[in-house]
């Protein structure tokens, strides 16, 4: 799946456009940070690009097949911390997807390594739930407005 317009907000929250931030790595330019690798996996993962995930998956931890057709509408992403020292790294995350009239979800502690120039992901520490936000709390859908004039 592509974007209709490559001038549209990158799906994974950088606030810049699609073709600007992670359509170059999708088209095989190495991500410069541990941070810029998970960014555009998360935007491979909306936009139904196992491929790319593939690819960017370390071959020790990589699965020979990926299927991304039971996968969430995942919907806003929020990196809390990130940590790089030398080839190694760890990005923090949260993906919030839709889950039937309510919001889950997935918080991850992610390992990534960088081999040859190109950084790649190893694995991660998961935890899913169910996210009740307030009222006055920012939607998760990522519009940036308030719950209570968006997705309530």
């Amino acid at each position: 799946m592509i974007l209709q317009t490559e001038n549209r907000n990158c799906p994974c929250g950088s606030g810049k456009s699609y073709s600007e931030c992670c359509q170059p790595l999708h088209q095989g330019e190495a991500a410069s940070t541990p941070e810029a690798l998970m960014r555009s996996r998360y935007a491979a993962f909306v936009l139904k690009l196992p491929d790319y995930l593939r690819a960017t998956w370390h071959e020790s931890s990589r699965p020979e097949t990926l299927s991304l057709e039971d996968s969430p509408d995942w919907t806003s992403l929020q990196i809390l911390d990130t940590n790089q020292s030398g080839d190694r790294g760890s990005v923090l995350f949260r993906a919030v997807c839709r889950l039937g009239k309510g919001w889950g979800f997935l918080e991850e502690n992610s390992d990534f390594v960088r081999e040859q120039g190109r950084w790649y992901y190893l694995r991660g520490d998961t935890s899913e739930g169910q996210l009740k936000p307030g009222r006055n709390e920012p939607c998760p859908c990522g519009s940036g407005r308030k719950h209570k004039a968006c997705c309530l």
